[in-house]
């Protein structure tokens, strides 16, 4: 895509510091980037780079010193406006497949205006998708499952029955949504199966990464809220909800029954106990091990959690234990030796 610093200064809503009709046509880091290339600044600790640079443009921020001569459009957000720049860069016009020959849509099922579905993907009976709608191959949609317009679910998911996607949703590889939960008794004997009857709502604009997991609620639903992204292989257990624009980092598991708030940002490998609540806000170290409820805008780690800060504190004494411990054992000794006097 080939397009002057004017355009592009108009499309991000920046300010443009350098000629108006030049054109750049890729983008590229600072040191990689060309006259023809546009790049961007989104950490200030790599501004050192903007003095050998040789980008036709650089996106920077509002405040961000730039040597003389350098054409640069300043922006609040310059890592918002890359991504905004590349997804315009990359997009593609929709071209509708339809309903492929080796697919099977069951007769019931109501198909919105432009669909693809594609080879060996299966629609189930009484299910509804809305416009343009994509589903690959070896997608599983069950009985009744409710697809909101322009979602895109990927190669093998599985949509268990009576669970609703919403619209603009990306829904990767391997996602399942709406098997079981983990409910059982023990009856003296045996475990016995307690049914999982409820069902997975997901809201608008929800990405699901590769590997997922969300699980029907025992009654009642499992929420995912607006905005929610998951990274890949995320477990979410029957009943939580997840509120809006959370961000769970791969291989986060949360228990049943546990809410997060809005905002919420879990980082790799979290483990969430259930039926607790984290706040709006909170955000939790990766590794950590939630087993008590946090606080709105709290930032934790640890296993147990606690005060990032504290955290980082009790890790670096964690590395000097073998020193301490020998230094007790000295004082002990030597308090020792002093009471046989």
């Amino acid at each position: 895509m080939k397009i002057s610093l004017g355009q592009l200064a108009l499309l991000l809503g920046g300010a443009l510091e350098g000629p108006a009709e030049r054109e750049v046509s890729g983008i590229k880091g600072l040191e990689q980037a060309g006259s023809e290339d546009l790049s961007f600044l989104a950490n200030p600790k790599y501004a050192p780079l903007l003095e050998s640079c040789r980008a036709g443009v650089v996106l920077v921020s509002r405040g961000q010193k730039v040597p003389e001569g350098l054409a640069v459009i300043r922006v609040d957000n310059p890592y918002l406006a890359y991504a905004q720049v590349l997804t315009k860069a990359t997009a593609k016009p929709y071209e509708p497949l339809g309903v492929h020959p080796k697919a099977v849509v069951e007769p019931d099922a109501v198909l919105g205006a432009d669909c693809s579905i594609h080879a060996l993907a299966y629609v189930g009976a009484g299910a509804k998708l809305g416009d343009r709608v994509v589903v690959h191959p070896g997608a599983y949609l069950g009985p009744g499952v409710r697809v909101g317009s322009d979602t895109v679910i990927h190669a093998n998911a599985a949509v268990y029955h009576d669970c609703s996607i919403g619209s603009r949703c990306v829904i990767h590889g391997g996602v399942v949504i709406g098997a079981d939960g983990y409910g059982f008794v023990f009856d003296g004997e045996r475990h016995f199966k307690i049914p999982q009857i409820g069902i997975v709502q997901i809201d608008d604009d929800v990405e699901l990464g590769a590997g997922t997991t969300i699980d029907r609620a025992a009654n009642g639903r499992t929420w995912i809220q607006r905005g929610v992204k998951t990274d890949d292989q995320v477990h979410i257990a029957h009943g939580c909800v997840i509120g809006e624009n959370s961000l769970l980092v791969a291989q986060v598991g949360i228990s049943g029954s546990s809410t997060l708030g809005k905002g919420v940002v879990l980082g790799g490998k979290v483990g969430v106990a259930g039926h607790i609540t984290i706040g709006d806000g909170a955000m939790v170290g990766g590794g950590s091990g939630v087993a008590q409820s946090v606080e709105a805008g709290e930032v934790v780690s640890g296993y147990p959690v606690m005060p990032h800060r504290l955290w980082l504190r009790t890790r670096g004494l964690v590395k000097r234990l073998p020193e301490i411990f020998s230094r007790v054992k000295a004082l002990e000794d030597r308090l020792g030796r002093d009471e046989e006097k």
